[in-house]
């Protein structure tokens, strides 16, 4: 899975500190490290060069194991001085054969060695009468000093690369709340808020950008108020002339007897299409006002109230109302139930239940029918404007506008809700309106 641009940069920022730390870690250590010998080596030097000439003078004397005892400096350190009639030696027992021979046999010198696993320097230096003085000094220390500095920097690399990663995530995260806010904002006007804008930008770069994006978004409201206002004007305009063949297909329907044959089928066809022309125009003012309006102040609604009130004025439909209030515009929330049951009573031969139930924090209104069903393929095309499902094409009183179920999903939109058709077990559709549940105590 490919990661996303933040991810992308927070790495790279842990990454590169991660590499930046390590190489300077590894320089610090090698130089420290390197400098600790070489100061102890060069007092180890200074110590044995005191001491061979204390050792001189001592040779012909018979207290020179005392001598050399006094010398040691710890546990860790030994004192040899090897003569051609014999070894002298204090401190930690050492096997003279465990001595590089070049540092025995041609002193002066320095060199660090394993002694017994253990670290050790060994610093040899000529003695009058052919003997040969060795003092190993032990390492333990140093190293310990060395692995503690190790570990410090270990720790302190995986620190800075950690900053580094927390760095460039909020330095991602800067730089790309441009592109979430414009992300945000289109989103909004894709889900039909066309008065969303992005904010003024200090930045240069990015104040043409949002510039430009909110011409394009003013640009977009205007043309879809347009729109909505021709849609509104010519609405209106048509509802007198159609008013009055509606009245006057009134008055010719009441004498179908005297027009038999042709006639008659001629004033079924007109009226049903002018009974569907109403209905459509109806639908548009209310979709053209919609569009042009924004909501009223939101009420608190006791929607197994409003339910019960509808569907009274109707053909009796069973009822299952769990008490539930919802915050929204009575009106809209009318219309949507109203649209429902109208479009289950003309596709499915009316409702067979409609509920309320409360699903956590959110409430369902449901409308079931017993009808044909709505095929999986049409679910989402049905709630668009003008679109029929398998009645496209059709003609009729029975057939509807296609603007119904439209008006529901945007007056649901407009509530803050979403609504989306099922399938009902054993046969039929459920049309399922969610809502946000302000309280259900009644």
């Amino acid at each position: 899975m490919r990661l996303t641009l933040r991810w992308r940069v927070t790495l790279a920022f842990g990454f590169g500190l991660l590499v930046v730390t390590s190489v300077l870690a590894f320089a610090t250590w090698n130089i420290a490290s390197g400098y600790m010998l070489r100061q102890r080596e060069a007092s180890a030097t200074r110590q044995a060069e005191v001491n061979v000439r204390l050792v001189e003078r001592s040779l012909s004397s018979a207290g020179i194991d005392e001598l050399l005892t006094g010398l040691t400096t710890g546990p860790d350190s030994s004192i040899l001085v090897l003569m051609p009639d014999g070894l002298v030696a204090a401190g930690r027992p050492v096997d003279p054969a465990l001595l590089p021979i070049t540092l025995v046999r041609h002193p002066p010198g320095e060199q660090v060695i394993t002694l017994n696993g253990q670290p050790t320097l060994a610093v040899s230096r000529p003695v009058a009468g052919n003997a040969v003085y060795v003092e190993l000094f032990g390492l333990q220390q140093l190293g310990r000093t060395s692995g503690f500095l190790s570990w410090l920097l270990i720790g302190g690399t995986i620190v800075s690369a950690l900053i580094g990663a927390a760095l460039g995530s909020w330095a991602s995260k800067r730089a790309l709340r441009p592109l979430a806010e414009l992300s945000s904002a289109a989103g909004r006007i894709a889900g039909g808020d066309l008065g969303a804008r992005l904010p003024d930008q200090d930045d240069p770069d990015l104040a043409a950008l949002a510039a430009k994006f909110n011409s394009t978004a003013n640009a977009l409201e205007q043309r879809a108020l347009r729109d909505a206002r021709f849609a509104s004007d010519v609405s209106h305009e048509l509802r007198s002339p159609l008013t009055t063949m509606v009245n006057a297909g009134a008055v010719l329907r009441r004498r179908r007897e005297h027009l038999p044959g042709t006639a008659g089928t001629a004033l079924e066809l007109l009226t049903s299409e002018v009974d569907r022309f109403a209905r459509m125009v109806v639908d548009l003012l209310e979709i053209s006002r919609a569009d042009q309006t924004d909501d009223s102040q939101a009420e608190e609604i006791a929607l197994d109230a409003l339910v019960r009130n509808v569907v009274a004025t109707r053909a009796e439909v069973p009822l299952e109302l769990a008490p539930a209030v919802v915050l929204g515009d009575r009106r809209r929330l009318d219309r949507v139930l109203t649209n429902l049951l109208d479009n289950a009573d003309r596709h499915a031969g009316g409702a067979v239940l409609v509920a309320v139930r409360p699903v956590g924090g959110l409430v369902r209104l449901e409308v079931e029918d017993a009808g044909p069903g709505v095929p999986e393929s049409l679910r989402e095309q049905i709630f668009e404007r003008f679109a029929r499902g398998v009645m496209a094409g059709s003609r009729g009183a029975d057939t509807g506008s296609g603007l119904g179920l439209a008006l529901v999903r945007e007056h649901v939109r407009r509530l803050g809700g979403r609504v989306w058709v099922e399938d009902r077990a054993p046969a039929g559709a459920r049309f399922v309106v969610e809502l946000v549940l302000r309280c259900s105590d009644g």
